[in-house]
């Protein structure tokens, strides 16, 4: 086996790697408030999120050209650049996943991939009008995720004003399994297809076709399909360190305010999917959350914990961009020794 297939092979069980923890430090995003209002039990949960992150998956790779075509220029990519934004993506995913920390798989990604390409090749290799795009989605996603929980919210206390408390509870207990089912699938629909974007990228890097990639990019049937069982396998571990962050930590979570945030989630994570943009579902989740529980009072959000998760958003893209920085020269080195 030559030294460039074995770089190939390895970016790929790394880059299934990565899908795999990015199922259990993002199981949160589907699960966390239908298990926090005790509607379904944990493994019930895991379980039908993780069929429905699977399916998700399969349904599109609109994202997977984003990451694949718009960030770093096709000349600049090389194997080793691949290597290393996905083990700066897997540091950061698994340091936050130790702290409780609900964190971007996203962002990781995507300032991996800034770090190692300028350690490569310096600022030359970096597409700033499709940075700027990516950062744009992954910054504003929250927001709008903050604003359609809230509005959500207001809408159903308007609707339901003459209900009965304990009748309106048992309503949205069954419509809350239907919003976690559509959370999980967003899901799928948008970080698997990250991953199947950086296999891609380095699939086409062998084949020596990275220059012609811009506008024929491409992704294998077999990529889908490998993308979407491990994000699907790493769900049914649970991940529930952030479970109870998300669930619990933010603010106190009912059934009704389950069911909003979740479908202020999914409505914005499908959008960003359908439009190619790879959004943040941790960001997302945590803003709808908030914003539900703004709507009842700005004292009912947990702020506290509110800002750690900031501080986690703000600190992701850079923290992994210097990791994989740091892990290029060193990587390289010992890759082209299998050469």
């Amino acid at each position: 086996m030559s030294g460039t297939l074995v770089i190939l092979v390895l970016i790929v069980a790394v880059g299934l790697a990565f899908d795999y923890i990015n199922g259990f430090h993002d199981a949160a995003n589907a699960v966390a408030t239908v298990v926090s209002t005790g509607v379904l039990p944990l493994r019930t949960a895991v379980l039908m999120a993780a069929v429905l992150n699977f399916v998700g998956a399969l349904t599109g790779t609109e994202v997977a050209r984003t990451i694949g075509e718009d960030l770093i220029k096709p000349d600049e990519i090389t194997q080793v650049v691949v290597l290393s934004a996905l083990v700066a993506a897997i540091f950061w995913n698994l340091s936050t996943w130790y702290l409780g920390l609900p964190s971007s798989s996203s962002h990781a990604m995507v300032g991996g991939m800034i770090g190692a390409s300028m350690a490569h090749a310096g600022t030359r290799s970096i597409h700033g009008e499709g940075v700027f795009k990516v950062v744009e989605s992954l910054v504003i996603s929250p927001i709008i995720g903050l604003f359609l929980g809230f509005a959500a919210m207001l809408a159903i206390y308007w609707l339901c004003r003459r209900v009965h408390p304990s009748k309106l509870d048992r309503v949205f207990r069954k419509l809350q399994i239907a919003s976690s089912a559509v959370m999980a699938l967003s899901h799928g629909s948008n970080d698997a297809q990250k991953t199947m974007g950086i296999i891609a990228m380095a699939l086409a890097i062998h084949a020596g076709s990275s220059g012609a990639r811009r506008g024929d990019f491409e992704v294998p049937t077999w990529v889908i399909a490998a993308c979407a069982l491990a994000m699907a396998a790493g769900t049914m571990t649970g991940g529930k360190r952030i479970i109870k962050t998300m669930g619990k930590k933010i603010i106190d979570l009912h059934p009704v305010q389950g069911f909003a945030a979740e479908t202020a989630s999914a409505a914005t994570i499908l959008t960003a999917s359908h439009l190619g943009l790879p959004v943040s579902t941790t960001h997302v989740v945590s803003g709808s959350i908030m914003g539900v529980g703004a709507s009842r009072r700005v004292s009912a959000v947990r702020w506290g914990v509110a800002a750690r998760i900031a501080w986690a958003w703000v600190l992701t893209i850079p923290i992994a961009a210097a990791v994989s920085w740091t892990c290029y020269h060193p990587m390289a080195r010992a890759l082209a020794a299998l050469d």
